[in-house]
């Protein structure tokens, strides 16, 4: 069995979880400030890929990206090339999860208690240290239930993977896009053992969402 759309879907999923990570926290911080006419306009552009088909935002994805495109010519002048290959998935994986880590860090952020950090700013305490040492650490198990979520979306992201790099064994293969393809060359058992594995997997993401919302229910008790 070629382990390789495991490796491949499993560093897809963590590399983009990453970069969904801070950028979902960073979008939902400075969102939560804004006018609520104007939130209400960045939350639709922002969970806009969380209601598309994801065959949709691969379609995007390709007009922007795509090699006889104006950004994908340029971006192949430095060698840098989305379509058919491993690390376009990771662009894939990163537009669909976004919405996910945004919309759940955005409502830790609406919910924190600001009177927390108007009481460090009297102490002379700076926003960055009141971010990170006061902040985040009140509305971590949101964010972290979050991250756990962009990541599982990223994991099994399959449409705007396939749009975009295809399926290539060895290069571009990921679990998604190896079910499909042995189920449509009639290879049921090999088809049948990558859905075990992703079952496996999502079971484990599951369950670790379920651990973070009763720490969470606990904290709030106390």
């Amino acid at each position: 069995m070629d382990w390789y759309p495991l490796w491949n879907s499993l560093r897809i999923a963590a590399i983009s979880c990453i970069l969904v990570f801070f950028t979902g926290i960073l979008a939902a911080y400075y969102a939560s400030k804004l006018p609520k006419a104007v939130k209400g306009l960045l939350d639709v552009v922002l969970t806009l890929p969380l209601v598309l088909p994801p065959t949709v935002c691969g379609y995007f994805l390709l007009i922007l990206f795509g090699v006889k495109r104006p950004l994908g010519r340029w971006l192949a002048q430095y060698g840098i090339q989305f379509v058919m290959t491993w690390y376009g998935g990771i662009l894939a994986a990163a537009v669909v999860a976004f919405p996910l880590m945004y919309r759940t860090a955005r409502g830790a952020f609406e919910s924190f208690d600001e009177t927390l950090a108007y009481s460090a700013m009297t102490l002379g305490l700076s926003n960055t240290y009141i971010f990170w040492r006061i902040r985040m650490p009140a509305c971590r198990q949101g964010i972290l239930a979050g991250t756990v979520l962009a990541f599982a979306r990223a994991l099994g992201e399959y449409g705007a993977t396939s749009m975009l790099i295809g399926y290539t064994p060895g290069r571009t293969a990921t679990i998604s896009t190896t079910v499909y393809q042995l189920w449509r060359t009639n290879d049921t058992a090999g088809a049948f053992r990558w859905v075990l594995v992703n079952l496996a997997i999502s079971t484990v993401v599951l369950l670790a969402v379920n651990l973070l919302e009763d720490r969470q229910k606990r904290t709030v008790k106390k």
